[in-house]
């Protein structure tokens, strides 16, 4: 009996031995740490975007400084690269935000109606659902039954705020209702009155919605903070994260606001909303709110990947889009052109042919660049010509929120590689490019200017960034000679 039992031992040792061996010739690890192999990674363009490769240029005032504060001095510095939006924001695109957060707070008003009415994922329910029923919350399951998931969700919420509250799923599938006369039954119009202005507030009683009501959450990691805390036994990761409620409607007062005496009241009163409106770059949105866009911006396509996350192989995380840094800005500005006073160029803000190559305030009570084809206010995106990278309007039409807080000194003291600031360093914010309420010289590609971060305007726009790595294999454009 011992020697049969010694002859199983000794025949499974070598048929596991064959097999490891096959498994070595067949290139797998040989019993050695082997990485995973893999060529050279592209990623993505994101649509909208344009590539800015990685490259060094002068920083600063190369010229002329007619201030003569002398808070852009000329140095060289090196910038990693990065996709850049071709375009300022638009309206049409904030729409998507303001879109979202809406129907985001309205699906979860009613979902909390049908749950205080007993409609949840953990009480069995089946089939079509009626009325307020098809907007509650739903199982995280392909086949809509309730899962363990669901079920501990529900163990761990006690009401309707909290982490655990926020993490049950909300149902996308069904249409919402905005037509009064459409709701499908009491409850339903009950849960959604409460997103609309009090009638008390109406103005001819027309029912808008609540606009002070569209709060846009999300979180974000002091990384600076947390690495130089890093090696502190008293520090935890809790300590460097942050939450923010951001109201995200555009301040449309702005128009009326920035201008004593100046009758700007259609534009109050139309430039976000009206679809004629829909090309023209978003204003009247503070650096808070910019902010909480990317955060939108990158959960959005993140969401989307999740839908699609399958198989072992699935999509990864997007990289995060953001808003660029004031130097990552200014290289960007420049197209790769060095010591160029303008994105095209320059010195001079005409072409050839006498048209103007910006959107900008030319005289002094002149708005208008041309005579019967000019803008008195913002132009449409991509009215005038790009840069060198792609980028339009990156001088004039709306000045441009960075991530930067606005230092003088800041270019005399940053390093030469990737230099940048810390996110909350001050709450004054560097701003950039110039508008089309500017004159010429805020148009330089080196022209500093800053804001309060909680300050709206309405000559003050944004655009976003998101990085690459280096050595990625990406198409850029053709320089020119």
């Amino acid at each position: 009996m011992k020697k049969a039992l010694a002859v199983v031992i000794i025949l499974s040792l070598s048929l596991t031995s064959c097999k490891m061996l096959k498994k070595g010739r067949g290139g797998k690890d040989d019993g050695q740490i082997v990485g995973k192999k893999s060529s050279s990674w592209t990623p993505q363009r994101p649509k909208g975007m344009v590539p800015v490769p990685s490259g060094a240029f002068v920083l600063g005032q190369t010229d002329y400084d007619f201030t003569f504060d002398n808070s852009a001095p000329v140095r060289t510095v090196t910038v990693s690269g990065f996709f850049m939006d071709d375009t300022e924001t638009t309206n049409s695109k904030y729409h998507v935000f303001v879109e979202y957060v809406r129907d985001s707070i309205a699906r979860t008003m009613l979902a909390d109606k049908a749950s205080d009415l007993g409609f949840d994922p953990t009480t069995g329910s089946s089939g079509a659902e009626e009325g307020i029923a098809a907007y509650k919350y739903i199982s995280g399951s392909e086949d809509g039954e309730s899962t363990p998931w669901d079920e501990y969700v529900a163990s761990k919420s006690t009401g309707r705020e909290g982490d655990y509250a926020e993490q049950r799923k909300l149902n996308w599938n069904v249409d919402l209702m905005w037509n009064k006369y459409e709701y499908p039954d009491v409850d339903y119009a009950e849960a959604i009155d409460a997103l609309y202005y009090p009638p008390e507030e109406r103005f001819n009683d027309e029912r808008l919605i609540d606009v002070r009501k569209l709060k846009f959450k999300y979180t974000w990691i002091d990384q600076e903070s947390a690495a130089k805390e890093a090696n502190n036994p008293d520090s935890f990761r809790v300590d460097f994260r942050h939450q923010e409620v951001v109201p995200i409607y555009p301040d449309t007062t702005v128009w009326v606001r920035d201008f004593n005496y100046a009758y700007n009241d259609p534009m109050h009163e139309n430039y976000f909303w009206h679809e004629a409106y829909s090309d023209y770059p978003v204003v009247g949105v503070n650096w808070n709110q910019a902010m909480a866009y990317c955060a939108f911006r990158t959960k959005k396509q993140n969401d989307y990947l999740a839908s699609r996350r399958r198989s072992k192989d699935s999509p990864q995380k997007v990289i995060a889009y953001r808003l660029p840094n004031e130097i990552e800005w200014e290289y960007a500005a420049r197209g790769g052109l060095q010591d160029a006073p303008y994105p095209w160029g320059g010195p001079y803000l005409t072409d050839d042919r006498g048209c103007y190559l910006a959107n900008f305030k030319p005289k002094r009570g002149d708005y208008i660049e041309e005579e019967g084809k000019g803008y008195m206010y913002t132009a449409p995106v991509k009215t005038f010509h790009a840069n060198g990278f792609g980028l339009y309007d990156m001088a004039g039409n709306v000045a441009e929120w960075t991530v930067s807080p606005y230092d003088k000194a800041f270019y005399q003291m940053s390093s030469t590689l990737n230099p940048t600031l810390a996110r909350e360093r001050s709450d004054k914010k560097s701003v950039r490019g110039g508008s089309w309420k500017d004159i010429g010289y805020m148009l330089m590609s080196s022209s500093r200017d800053w804001e309060h971060k909680d300050s709206a305007r309405s000559f003050i726009g944004f655009r976003t960034v998101q990085s690459f790595p280096e050595g990625s294999k990406i198409k850029y454009r053709k320089k020119r000679r």
